[in-house]
């Protein structure tokens, strides 16, 4: 786990700002205290993972809320270094911006260079730069969503940092996790890090237009995350050539759809009750107040 990893978010900067708050007690979590005992560190160590999770779970409720509450769809995407996962992110943005309101947030450990290329696209970009620290966290989204101009309904693109680790342990509120793998990296990647392919909910295979020019065996690789979770769904995709890509916009807008009339169920259920109980008035037939 990321207690044991050695990152610091003690450098974490939201669009340049330095925000040192908000990992505080994820710094103090890599010095447990030593106590008596053979097993006293380890179990220290598990109370201090035990309580940064449910810090972190508790800002990630914050967060889905405040999505639902602008009917927000919102995507964690995930991928280890060089999978072309901006890439991939700058083609869709392209793709849709004139469709629906799109914004992204962008986890780097240093730079800004990721937020740019998002910005030329003419979506608006915040960035958090996490120092030493390896991985977003619920509440470093939450002070990134205070820098973000919304509007209402439409898809936040969380670009999370470089690694196939520690992300897929943080909830940060989002409806999906989304792992982009890339064809160049090893058709073993989904055994190498399953937490990572049990956590996600989509696999992106980018790249595969590099298929004929590497020895990748495409159908081992999903054969391979189908073992890790027989429930990911999986698109081979190309942001090059675009092979794939209206598949992956297809996903989006289903799974968007789904979220909204999930969030609209309970109060449709609401208004049903109402209509129901609206002819028992107070002067109602059988009704006299015995």
């Amino acid at each position: 786990m990321c207690t044991s990893c050695g990152c610091d978010h003690n450098e974490t900067r939201v669009d340049g700002a330095s925000v040192s708050e908000l990992s505080r007690d994820h710094a103090h979590s890599h010095s447990p205290a030593q106590t008596p005992g053979s097993d006293a560190p380890q179990k220290r160590k598990v109370q201090i993972e035990q309580s940064l999770l449910l810090k972190n779970d508790l800002y990630a409720q914050k967060n889905r809320a405040q999505f639902a509450q602008h009917n927000i769809f919102a995507l964690n995407l995930l991928s280890s270094p060089g999978s072309g996962k901006t890439t991939l992110l700058t083609t869709t943005l392209n793709a849709l911006k004139n469709k629906l309101n799109l914004a992204v947030i962008v986890g780097d450990q240093e730079t800004e260079n990721d937020a740019q290329r998002i910005r030329k696209t003419g979506v608006s970009a915040v960035q958090i730069n996490t120092g030493k620290g390896c991985h977003l966290d619920a509440l470093m989204v939450n002070h990134a969503l205070q820098n973000l101009t919304f509007e209402e309904q439409g898809l936040v693109f969380i670009e999370n940092v470089g690694n196939l680790v520690c992300p897929a342990i943080f909830d940060l509120g989002e409806a999906d996790k989304v792992v982009i793998l890339s064809v160049t990296e090893g058709e073993d990647k989904p055994l190498k890090y399953p937490d990572m392919f049990h956590a996600a909910d989509l696999l992106l295979l980018s790249k595969v237009d590099l298929l004929p020019y590497l020895a990748f065996d495409l159908q081992l690789c999903i054969k391979n995350a189908q073992k890790i979770n027989p429930d990911i769904e999986i698109i081979p995709c190309s942001a090059t050539t675009g092979e794939g890509m209206q598949a992956w916009y297809q996903w989006l807008e289903a799974r968007r759809v789904q979220l909204l009339k999930e969030r609209l169920l309970p109060l449709t259920n609401k208004i049903a009750t109402i209509h129901k109980i609206l002819p028992q008035g107070l002067l109602s037939e059988g009704n006299n107040g015995r």
